[in-house]
């Protein structure tokens, strides 16, 4: 089996202009074609990923045996140059690519992606309503109040979910989105976060999970000033409380909080994982398959964090496609915890994305046991955003 041709989808959503998922579909002259999605929808860098994708295909996927994922995934490690030193428009690129390899493996073989993992470990996946913040609805509402975010909990409640995830500091108390939270918060700025957080667990009862999303724009001093504020609302985790630029920062707040840690959707791979890892101050790792390099390497990463007892939970904030990636992995994981489930992707210029439209019932997910990754492009859809192909 040979590669003949490669699309790549850079997708445009008019009713979201910050929103472009991007796709590639890689077809052989066996008939079968596959597809995957880079990380890199959201915020800036999509068009770098959709031309970095070209740029690979042209120089390494035509006339591919698409079974030889490992060596491909070392030459595009190796033969890109940008690979040894990492980034999310290489690696986004790499990992759309590795994904529709594996999706072309599972239909060749007739049987889905979880399988070629190691088999079915976890028969449902719970799963949580993800970003609050931005409501549980069918649009994206900037959410200001703490009656608003008592509502959005309600609505996810409804749908069976037991366990949200909302970044309570997103906003100031003006609706102003703050993106440098390194300074210290003030005492109004605080009380205004704990009702927020309040209102979650009224909703919530004592039984239900909260995750507390930082978005890494914390520094160590302003993510340890809000770990009481965590501890007292019992949250499940405290996600991204700094960045990765100083992986001693995670450390710092790792031993004044008692919360587990969560992170992980900006490592690429098992050398970026490393330094968290040895000194443990993540718990949860949270790869993007999208990021992390698609199967062929992030089932290395996650392998290797259970060798310290750390959870997975795959970061998804993407298409369809990035969902069904991200099942297929958490399915074949002993040591899954939970699946995220972005407010994105209830949303109807999503959803319209792919033939399928993947959504939980009642807070729960299970795989498609359709060959390959059972999910395939809305061609009337998709086509109409900008394109490229290579052959």
């Amino acid at each position: 089996m040979k590669i003949t041709r490669v699309e790549i989808f850079d997708i445009h959503c008019p009713k979201r202009e910050v929103w472009n998922p991007v796709f590639v579909r890689i077809h052989t002259d066996a008939g079968i074609s596959g597809v995957g999605e880079a990380g890199l929808a959201y915020d800036l860098g999509h068009s770098a990923a959709a031309h970095m994708i070209k740029e690979i295909a042209e120089a390494m996927l035509i006339g591919f045996n698409p079974f030889q994922t490992e060596l491909l995934w070392s030459r595009m490690l190796r033969e890109s140059f940008w690979g040894l030193g990492g980034g999310p428009v290489i690696y986004a690129a790499m990992s759309a690519i590795d994904t529709a390899l594996w999706d072309i493996k599972g239909k060749a073989l007739n049987v889905p992606v979880y399988q070629l993992l190691g088999g079915k470990v976890n028969e449902k996946l719970r799963t949580y309503a993800s970003q609050l913040q931005f409501d549980w609805d069918t649009q994206v509402n900037r959410l200001n109040d703490p009656a608003d975010y008592a509502r959005a909990t309600e609505k996810a409640l409804k749908e069976g979910y037991d366990a949200v995830k909302v970044d309570p500091i997103m906003y100031d108390m003006h609706g102003v989105t703050h993106f440098d939270r390194t300074k210290l918060f003030t005492n109004p700025e605080l009380k205004l976060f704990r009702a927020r957080l309040a209102a979650i667990r009224d909703v919530m009862g004592d039984d239900g999970d909260i995750i507390f999303e930082c978005h890494s724009l914390l520094g160590a001093t302003t993510a340890i000033q809000l770990g009481d504020m965590v501890e007292e609302f019992r949250c499940m985790y405290y996600e991204e409380p700094v960045n990765y630029l100083n992986s001693d920062l995670h450390k710092k707040v790792a031993d004044k909080v008692n919360v587990p840690i969560a992170g992980g959707e900006r490592l690429y791979n098992r050398w970026g994982i490393k330094p968290y890892m040895q000194d443990q101050s993540i718990d949860v790792l949270q790869p993007d398959v999208g990021l992390c390099g698609g199967f062929t390497e992030t089932k290395k990463v996650c392998d290797y964090a259970d060798t310290f007892d750390v959870r997975i939970q795959a970061h998804v904030c993407g298409g369809p496609v990035a969902t069904a990636a991200a099942l297929h992995l958490e399915t074949a994981l002993p040591n899954f915890l939970i699946h995220e489930h972005h407010t994105y992707a209830i949303k109807d210029w999503n959803r319209e994305l792919c033939v399928q439209d993947l959504q939980p019932v009642n807070g729960y997910f299970q795989v498609s046991d359709e060959p390959g990754l059972g999910i395939e492009l809305n061609d009337e859809v998709v086509y109409r955003s900008p394109n490229m192909e290579v052959k």
